[in-house]
C-alpha cells in the first residue's frame, strides 16, 4: 500500500477547538492530536465504565542506552518515582546541594576502579545519601496517585520505549494530568542509592528466571548488531555496579521531550476537556531533535545458530527466525496470519499435528513485533522419553508443509473470523486499546494506524500463494535455535549487595504541591450496587435454572453450565476434562471438531477446581447453535481412544517431573502445606499408580455423565431470554433426575501452635520468605475492615511493608503482605507475606518483617489514603456481563444474598488506626507463624533458619503427593 493510498484513509476534523486526525469506522474511534510542541495525544472514549486507562509513553528503551550504560533508560523509569523539587521533598533548598554532592560521588564512583577505594567512596555516598533522605518524601507520588484513586500504578521498559502506567477514576483526569506535568517537568533523582539496590534485586530475579535468560541469548544471537541483541535491558552486571546519574539525567534530557513522547487515553471522559486541560498543562514542554537510533543493517543468517541455556527449570526449545519489522504493515498482515495457520490453539499445523496428537508435549508459535525487525518464534517441550532435537524435528517439520502450501485453503476465512471475535473482545478493555494505540505510536509515530483499522479487511484479500511466498522468502536454515537444558548456570553474576543504612521514611509528610492537588475539585461518582433480584433474571429449565443477563453492546455470547463440585469431590475428573481435548465422535475426528469450532469464531473450554465445575461455549451469537449443538455431541458421544490416554498419561507424567523444577510451582505447594498441614488441596492428586490403572472408557464415562449431574445454566449474550430458553432447551438435555455427586473431600485449615519454617533447597540466586497464619472465620462484617487493612499494610507501593521494606532499607525489590478473604462462609482468613531478597540479606529482610508484623507503624495520612483509595475503587467498580452471576454464586457460598460491596462501603469511613490496630494485633502481632523459604541451600544456612522455628526440610514428593 502507497503512503498516498494510506493517507486517502485519514480524515481531519476539529472540535473544542482543536483539530485533529481520525480514520473512519475505527472502532476505538481514536482521536489523533499532535499539539504545538510536538505532544501526540490519543483519545478513544469507552463509556462502560468511569475509569480511564493512562499511558505515557517515550519512543526510548534499551536500544537508546549508551554503550557504556547499559540499564540506563530502566534506571531513569525507577527514579521517575522520586518527585520533583515541588513534591517528594520537604525542603528542596536544603536537600538540592545533598543530591548534587551524591551525584558528583557517584561520578567519582563510575570512574574509580581500586576496590578498596570504591567501597570508600560508596560509604561516603551512603552517608550523604543518609543526609538527603531526611529532606525526602518516599512514595509521595505513589500516595497522590493511590489518593485520587489510581490503580495498578506501574511502569516498563523495552527495546524501543518507556511507559508509565495507571488506571484512573474518570473523575480524577485533572488531578492525574496536574501530577503527570509535574512529574515530567524536572524529575529530581533522590533516594538513588536505595532504589539501585532495587534493581539490583530485579536484576538478580530475572538470573533466576530460566526463560527470561533463553530469551536474552535468542536476541544476542539473532541480533549480532543491533541494539535488539547488544544491549542488555536492565543493565549488565558490571554497568548496574557502576550507575553514573549524570548520564541518566543527559538520557532524560535527549529522550523525554514532547515530540518524542505521547499521552494515551482510553476510557470514559470527555475528549474535548481532556485534550484542552493537557495543552495547557503539558505547554512547559519544549521540542527537542531527537537522535533516532539508526541501526546497521542485519546480515543475513545464512546457517543455524545454536545457543544453549542452563537452570533448573524444565527443558525446552526455542527456534527463531529474524523477519521484517512492524513498520511494514504488509510483512506485519503476513506474518500475523502466517503464525495463525501454524498455531491458533485448535486448526494451526501445530495444533492439529503435534499438540492434538501429543506427539510432543506442547508446542506452539508467537511474534514478537519490533520496529526494525519481527521474530517469529515457534516453541516445544519435550514428552518423557523425548528429546529436545526429536521436538525440533516435528517443529521444522510444519514449517516445511506451510512452505509447501499444504494446508486447507478455509482456514483462511476462520482465520478471519476468529480476528473478527478477537477484536470485540478487545474493545471491551481500556487497556486493551490504549496498549495498541501506544505500540502503534511507538512504531510508527501512529502513521500506520489506517492499516490497524483496516487489518480485517485487508487479511480478507490475502491469498494462500502470498503465504507460501512469504514463507519460503523469510523461513530457511537461517534460524537460531535456544535449547534450555536443566543444569547448573556457570555464568550467573549476582550483583553483590552494597552496604546500606537504612533511611529515614517521612511516613506523615505532604507538600504544599499534594494539597493543592488534593484541593482540586472533583465530581462525586456514584457507586453501583448490584441487585440480584433485579440485575439477573430467572427462568426454570425444567429441573434447574437459567441465569440470564443480556449484552446490549456487541454480538457476543457466553454460556456456563455450573456444577457444584470439582476435583475434591472426584480427582479424575480434570483429567477427564483433559482426555477430551485429543477424542473424536462416532460422526467426528478430532480434527474435524476443531476446525467446525474455528471456522464458527466459538469456542469451548472446561474448568475445574477444587469445588467446582464450569463448561464454558463462547463466541459470536449468530452461530450459537451451531457451537451449542456441536459442543452437546461432542461431550455426549466421545469416544474412548486407548492409544491417545496411553500417550496423555506419559505427558501427565512429564508434566509432573516439569512442575517439580518450577519454582511458582513449589512456591503454591508450600502455601498449601502450611495454610492445610500435609495433606492438602495441591498434594491430594492421583498417584501414578493411579493413574495407570485408569481405562480410556473410565473416562468416557465420566465426561458423558457430567451433564447428569446437578448444574445451573447461565447466560450471557444478545438474544431476549425467552429466546436462549427456547434454544437451551432445544439444545440441552436435562435428564429427569439429576445424578448424585460423590462427596467432596474436605481440607481443614490447620492452627499455627508454634513457629516453623518449611525450608526447600532450589538453585537460586534470590531468597524468597512466606510468612503463613490462619486466622478467624469468615465474618461478613469485616469485610471494609479487612479491605483498608490490606490497602494500608502491604497492599501497594505507598503500603507499610513496601516503604520500610524496600524504600527505607532496600531489602526487596518484591513484597507484599494480605489478608485472604475465605470463598465461602464456614471457612477461614489466612494472613500471607512476602519478601524475595538476595540470599546474604535474608536475615535482615526476616527482622524487617517480623518488626512489622508485630508493630504496625501509625501513619494517620497513609490511612486516610488507603480508606480513599478503597472508597474511589467500590465507586468506579461497575461489575457487569456474566460477572453480575459469578458474583451472585460467590455471595450464595458466603451465605449472602446483597452486594457486600455496600455494607463494606458504609463502614470505611468509621474505620480509625485503633480499629486497623486491633485486627493487626488480634490476627498478626505476636502471634506464631509458619515460614515458607525457598532458596538454595548452598547460599542459606541451616542455623539461620533454626533462628525463626523449627526447620523441616520439605521434599518435593511432600509438596506434590507424587
Amino acid at each position: 500500500m502507497t503512503n498516498a493510498q494510506k493517507n486517502d484513509k485519514w480524515k481531519i476534523a476539529t472540535a473544542g477547538g482543536y483539530t485533529y486526525k481520525y480514520v473512519p469506522d475505527d472502532p476505538m474511534k481514536a482521536r489523533f492530536y499532535k499539539l504545538n510542541n510536538g505532544l501526540t495525544v490519543i483519545l478513544s472514549v469507552n463509556k462502560k465504565s468511569p475509569r480511564i486507562q493512562t499511558l505515557i509513553g517515550t519512543r526510548a528503551g534499551s536500544n537508546n542506552d549508551p554503550r557504556a550504560h547499559t540499564g540506563l533508560a530502566h534506571y531513569l523509569e525507577h527514579l521517575l518515582f522520586k518527585g520533583t523539587d515541588k513534591f517528594g521533598t520537604l525542603d528542596w533548598a536544603k536537600e538540592k546541594p545533598l543530591i548534587e554532592q551524591i551525584t558528583r560521588l557517584y561520578d567519582k564512583y563510575n570512574k574509580t576502579t581500586d576496590p578498596s577505594t570504591r567501597k570508600a567512596i560508596y560509604r561516603e555516598i551512603d552517608s550523604v545519601s543518609g543526609i538527603a533522605a531526611k529532606y525526602a518524601i518516599p512514595n509521595e507520588y505513589d500516595k497522590m496517585m493511590a489518593d485520587i484513586g489510581a490503580q495498578a500504578t506501574n511502569a516498563h521498559t523495552a527495546v524501543e520505549e518507556t511507559i508509565y502506567e495507571e488506571d484512573i477514576p474518570s473523575n480524577a483526569v485533572d488531578k492525574y494530568l496536574a501530577i503527570q506535568a509535574e512529574r515530567f517537568r524536572a524529575p529530581v533523582f533522590r533516594l538513588f542509592h536505595t532504589e539501585l539496590e532495587a534493581v539490583y534485586e530485579e536484576k538478580n530475579r530475572l538470573m533466576d528466571d530460566d526463560g527470561f535468560k533463553g530469551y536474552e541469548s535468542m536476541l544476542t544471537a539473532l541480533f549480532p548488531r543491533h541494539n535488539y541483541g547488544q544491549q542488555s535491558l536492565i543493565g549488565t552486571t558490571e554497568h548496574l555496579k557502576n550507575p553514573n546519574l549524570r548520564a541518566i539525567r543527559q538520557f532524560y534530557n535527549e529522550y523525554y521531550v514532547p515530540n518524542n513522547m505521547a499521552i494515551v487515553m482510553a476510557g470514559d471522559f470527555d475528549p474535548d476537556h481532556v485534550i484542552k486541560s493537557i495543552d495547557e498543562k503539558f505547554a512547559y514542554m519544549k521540542a527537542r531533535a531527537v537522535k533516532e537510533y539508526k541501526p546497521v543493517p542485519e546480515a543475513p543468517i545464512k546457517a543455524p545458530i545454536e545457543k544453549n541455556v542452563f537452570g533448573p527449570a524444565e527443558e525446552s526449545i526455542d527456534i527463531a527466525f529474524r523477519v521484517p519489522g512492524a513498520l511494514d504493515t504488509k510483512s506485519k498482515l503476513l506474518l500475523n496470519i502466517l503464525s495463525s495457520i501454524l498455531d491458533n490453539s485448535k486448526t494451526g499445523l501445530l495444533d492439529l499435528n503435534i499438540n492434538k496428537k501429543q506427539a510432543a508435549l506442547k508446542a506452539n508459535a508467537e511474534i514478537i513485533h519490533m520496529k526494525d525487525y519481527s521474530i517469529l518464534i515457534l516453541s516445544g517441550r519435550a514428552k518423557l522419553g523425548q528429546t529436545l532435537d526429536e521436538v525440533k524435528a516435528l517443529l521444522l517439520d510444519q514449517l516445511a508443509i506451510l512452505k509447501k502450501g499444504d494446508f486447507d485453503t478455509s482456514l483462511l476465512k476462520a482465520i478471519v473470523n476468529n480476528a473478527k471475535l478477537n477484536r470485540l473482545e478487545r474493545l471491551e478493555s481500556n487497556n486493551n486499546r490504549a496498549t495498541e494505540l501506544m505500540e502503534e505510536f511507538i512504531i510508527s509515530r501512529s502513521q500506520n494506524w489506517a492499516d490497524e483499522v483496516a487489518y480485517i479487511d485487508d487479511m480478507q484479500t490475502v491469498t494462500k500463494q502470498q503465504l507460501v511466498d512469504y514463507a519460503n522468502k523469510y523461513i530457511k536454515d537461517n534460524y537460531v535455535i535456544v535449547y534450555k537444558r536443566k543444569g547448573e548456570d556457570k555464568n550467573i553474576q549476582k550483583v553483590e549487595k552494597p552496604a546500606i543504612t537504612p533511611i529515614v521514611i517521612n511516613r506523615e509528610a505532604v507538600t504544599a504541591f499534594r494539597q493543592e492537588i488534593s484541593a482540586i475539585p472533583v465530581a462525586p461518582v456514584k457507586p453501583q450496587w448490584l441487585d440480584f433480584q433485579k440485575d439477573i433474571q430467572k427462568t426454570s429449565l425444567g429441573n434447574t435454572d437459567l441465569l440470564y443477563v443480556q449484552n446490549k453492546d456487541n454480538g457476543l455470547f457466553r454460556l456456563h453450565y455450573r456444577f457444584d463440585f470439582g476435583n475434591q469431590n472426584d480427582k479424575k475428573l480434570s483429567l477427564a476434562a483433559q482426555y477430551l481435548e485429543f477424542l473424536g465422535t462416532d460422526k467426528y475426528t478430532v480434527e474435524q471438531i476443531n476446525k467446525e469450532f474455528y471456522e464458527i469464531a466459538c469456542n469451548f473450554r472446561i474448568n475445574i477446581d477444587n469445588k467446582s465445575t464450569t463448561i464454558t461455549i463462547s463466541g459470536l451469537q449468530e452461530n450459537f447453535d451451531r457451537a451449542v449443538a456441536l459442543f452437546e455431541h461432542v461431550i455426549a458421544n466421545c469416544k474412548p481412544n486407548e492409544e491417545a490416554l496411553a500417550v496423555m498419561k506419559n505427558r501427565i507424567q512429564k508434566i509432573r517431573s516439569d512442575n517439580k523444577q518450577d519454582k511458582k510451582a513449589i512456591r503454591t505447594g508450600i502455601i498449601n502445606y502450611a495454610l492445610y498441614g500435609s495433606r492438602n488441596p495441591f498434594n491430594d492428586v492421583l498417584s501414578q499408580t493411579d493413574i495407570d490403572g485408569i481405562t480410556a472408557t473410565e473416562l468416557t464415562d465420566i465426561l458423558h455423565q457430567l451433564p447428569m449431574h446437578q448444574h445451573s445454566v447461565l447466560y450471557w449474550g444478545p438474544q431476549p431470554m425467552s429466546a436462549v430458553a427456547t434454544d437451551i432447551k432445544k439444545l440441552h438435555t436435562l435428564p429427569a433426575t439429576f445424578k448424585i455427586a460423590p462427596v467432596a473431600v474436605n481440607f481443614p485449615k490447620v492452627n499455627q501452635e508454634k513457629n516453623q519454617v518449611l525450608f526447600v533447597d532450589y538453585d537460586m540466586v534470590q531468597t524468597e520468605v512466606l510468612w503463613l497464619r490462619n486466622l478467624d472465620t469468615y465474618d461478613p462484617s469485616k469485610t471494609g475492615h479487612s479491605l483498608v487493612f490490606n490497602k494500608y499494610f502491604g497492599g501497594d507501593m505507598g503500603s507499610i511493608l513496601f516503604q520500610t521494606l524496600r524504600e527505607s532499607k532496600a531489602l526487596a525489590y518484591a513484597t507484599f503482605g494480605s489478608v485472604a478473604s475465605p470463598d465461602k462462609k464456614d471457612d477461614r482468613y489466612s494472613a500471607i507475606t512476602y519478601i524475595g531478597s538476595q540470599a546474604d540479606k535474608m536475615n535482615e529482610a526476616i527482622v524487617g518483617m517480623n518488626q512489622l508484623l508485630t508493630d504496625i507503624p501509625r501513619d494517620d495520612n497513609s490511612l486516610e489514603i488507603a480508606k480513599k483509595a478503597i472508597k474511589q475503587d467500590i465507586e468506579t467498580e461497575r461489575i457487569t456481563d456474566d460477572g453480575i452471576i459469578f458474583r451472585y454464586l460467590a455471595a450464595q457460598k458466603l451465605g449472602l444474598n446483597t452486594d457486600i460491596r455496600k455494607q463494606a462501603y458504609e463502614t470505611i469511613d468509621k474505620i480509625s488506626f485503633d480499629d486497623i490496630k486491633k485486627l493487626h494485633d488480634d490476627w498478626l502481632s505476636h502471634k506464631s507463624y509458619t515460614y515458607g523459604v525457598l532458596a538454595s541451600d548452598k547460599k542459606v544456612s541451616p542455623e539461620d533458619l533454626k533462628k525463626y522455628g523449627d526447620v523441616k526440610q520439605l521434599t518435593l514428593e511432600e509438596i506434590f503427593g507424587y
